[in-house]
């Protein structure tokens, strides 16, 4: 492994890239009291955590094609942590939904989750993920075998519903989920591409 990947052989680099994702509720835990955010904290925090766990998302489907274009440096390593970090900062932006901004009232719950339809979409998505990040362990990867692969594709609809749930959100400036959608069209786009590069390169080494 350390042959083939010399940057993992420096095992101090995977905890300095695991803490470093923890950074984001060290300052939510800084901001909310000093109202860094906004005045609103519980609409503010939801609406930290929900952009952190879509920003740690995208980051997650960039790591395929980057680690196409860099196979040395072993990126795709590190595509797990951060697609379960995603899922850990989706879950407590649900968790806190729905036990401080819905206070547990099931009722109201299902009626937004039936009525609003940036809620719909939120519920979708983060079920998708749930469903990923159940996967995402070895046993499940010899359970489902070459379906696994393809299950995990699902990361793209369900990434792609997180930015129509953020859009549908947003009742003003729309600028920015816009230009994440933006992102994630040229990270889908970046698959086919980086793929032919790679086969490309590999083809080229044989002859």
């Amino acid at each position: 492994m350390a042959a083939r990947r010399p940057w993992l052989a420096n095992r101090p680099a995977w905890w300095l890239i695991f803490l470093a994702q923890l950074a984001p509720l060290i300052y939510l835990a800084w901001a909310i009291p000093t109202h860094q955010l906004g005045y609103e904290p519980v609409v503010d925090s939801l609406r930290f955590l929900g952009d952190t766990a879509l920003y740690l998302l995208l980051i997650g489907l960039a790591i395929t094609p980057l680690q196409r274009l860099l196979p040395r440096v072993g990126l795709i390593d590190y595509r797990r942590m951060v697609g379960l970090y995603a899922f850990f900062f989706a879950s407590l932006h649900v968790l806190l939904w729905l036990a401080v901004d819905r206070q547990l009232d099931l009722a109201a719950i299902w009626e937004d989750v039936l009525e609003r339809e940036h809620i719909t979409f939120g519920a979708i998505a983060f079920l998708m993920l749930l469903s990923l990040a159940v996967t995402s362990t070895p046993g499940w990867m010899r359970r489902l075998g070459r379906r696994w692969k393809t299950v995990h594709r699902l990361v793209y609809p369900a990434t792609a519903l997180v930015v129509l749930h953020y859009f549908l959100s947003v009742k003003f400036d729309t600028r920015t989920p816009i230009i994440l959608a933006l992102v994630l069209l040229s990270l889908f786009l970046a698959r086919p591409l980086t793929r032919w590069l790679s086969d490309r390169r590999r083809s080229s080494r044989r002859a």
